[in-house]
């Protein structure tokens, strides 16, 4: 072992796999960063002075007398107000051809806030994306993914909820971004005049696929500190959390660990919640809301990535294609957010939980004709309506690109029921009826 500006360096390996080297190693620290071989790599085990680090690259070519020089230190990014705007890898470095960040050096990957320091979420985050600010709204600290097919465009989604959110900083976290998305969120970003206030950490898809695993942490490094220490409401956007928990797959299939179900780390559970559990609200007004996007195989909602997020999260956003409007829609069934009644009527119009459960009973009432079409039944004239009405609904309100005000949600859906409806088959309330029916509606 030889000295090098206080690194250890050391240069005989044990063992090298697909994706890891080890070798004896003393005073090593998990989490540890290192280089082998010039390559970046990560303390991922310790048992006594047996370590075994992960390589980002992967060990191709690696010699078993290969110098490893550990660096004495866990992931770290610079946090300052110089954060904003800035486009970066998973190591906190820039790709936007801007200078480095000075800052505070901060460890990526820390705690969550101690929930004794938590207060419940009660602030509205309105999106303008109807299907989720009328049916499914959002509240400060909260965590929610949107769950959706490979083939959705789900990147959209994140961008046009990051330039609406009514928020002070966004922050987004791209896993295996091709260079298209990557370059689609650039433009969206500067095009909006936005980019003051969103910070983004990149992987792509040319990158290798590990590297994924640090982009949550630095992601969220970033926000605790615009929440915790500037008291900021900030939004974080993850895309996508399957290729995330795919670099999880292979770093564990690599280090001979037995699978669990489909194939995942039997520490996914642990290594989802450990990033969602990041969402708090801050008593002195600080937040952090994460939006994260998983993409489905085939529709399999059972699958483990989308069925250990769902116990984690606190519901989930259905993104689905809607034969009958042609529009990407907020499926308003498989839908749900779990903290929307803590805002609901408190935060927003007195009418909002009323209109939302009708527009809803209404859609639904929809689907239920539209089996009783499919089987060759007679529809009745309140069936009939209910179709027009359910295609009307999914264009103006339940469509991914309608960007409206929560009031204008809420006034849009009384014009539609006042269209298609009479003012008992909607079962609102009379009271809110005799104020809020259109007056140019005589039904």
């Amino acid at each position: 072992m030889a000295n090098k500006a206080f690194q250890k360096v050391y240069t005989q390996l044990e063992s090298i796999t697909k994706a890891t080297v080890s070798l004896r190693a003393k005073g090593v620290s998990n989490d540890e960063l290192a280089t082998v071989e010039g390559r970046l790599a990560q303390v991922v085990k310790t048992k006594g002075d047996l370590v075994t680090l992960q390589i980002f690259a992967g060990t191709e070519g690696i010699p078993t007398d290969a110098e490893v020089a550990f660096l004495g230190e866990p992931p770290t990014l610079k946090v300052s107000d110089d954060l904003a705007g800035r486009f970066f890898n998973a190591y906190g470095r820039p790709i936007d051809g801007g200078p480095e960040v000075e800052g505070e050096k901060r460890e990526t990957g820390g705690p969550s806030v101690n929930p004794y320091k938590r207060r419940q979420p009660s602030q509205l985050i309105p999106t303008g994306i109807a299907g989720i600010d009328l049916n499914n709204t959002l509240v400060s600290g909260q965590k929610i993914p949107f769950f959706a097919d490979p083939d959705q465009p789900y990147n959209n989604v994140m961008a046009q909820v990051a330039l609406r959110a009514d928020v002070d900083k966004i922050i987004l976290g791209g896993m295996g971004l091709t260079n298209d998305d990557y370059l689609y969120f650039k433009h969206e970003f500067e095009n909006a005049g936005a980019l003051g206030k969103i910070i983004s950490f990149v992987n792509t898809t040319e990158e290798p696929p590990v590297e994924r695993l640090l982009i949550p942490d630095m992601a969220l490094t970033a926000a605790e500190y615009f929440a915790v220490d500037k008291n900021e409401k900030v939004l974080v956007l993850l895309t996508d959390m399957t290729l995330y928990a795919d670099a999880l797959s292979i770093v564990s299939n690599r280090m001979d660990q037995i699978p669990s179900k489909d194939s995942m780390p039997g520490s996914l559970y642990s290594d989802l919640a450990k990033i969602y559990e990041k969402a708090v609200q801050l008593p002195e007004g600080g937040s952090i809301t994460i939006i994260a996007v998983t993409t489905l195989n085939d529709g399999d909602i059972t699958h483990a990535i989308p069925d250990n997020t769902g116990y984690i999260t606190e519901g989930q956003l259905y993104l689905r294609a809607d034969p009958d409007s042609g529009k990407i829609i907020i499926d308003p069934f498989r839908s749900l957010s779990r903290l929307k009644q803590l805002v609901i009527g408190k935060q927003t119009r007195e009418d909002h939980n009323q209109v939302m459960n009708a527009g809803v009973r209404l859609y639904a009432d929809a689907q239920n004709a539209k089996t009783k079409l499919e089987n060759g039944f007679d529809l009745s004239d309140y069936d009939m309506r209910c179709l027009d009405y359910a295609k009307d609904y999914a264009t103006r309100l339940l469509a991914i690109d309608v960007n409206i005000r929560i009031n204008e949600m809420l006034d849009t859906a009384w014009e539609l029921f006042a269209k298609y409806f009479t003012k008992a088959e909607t079962g609102i309330k009379q009271e809110l009826i005799d104020k809020y029916w259109p007056a140019s509606s005589e039904a």
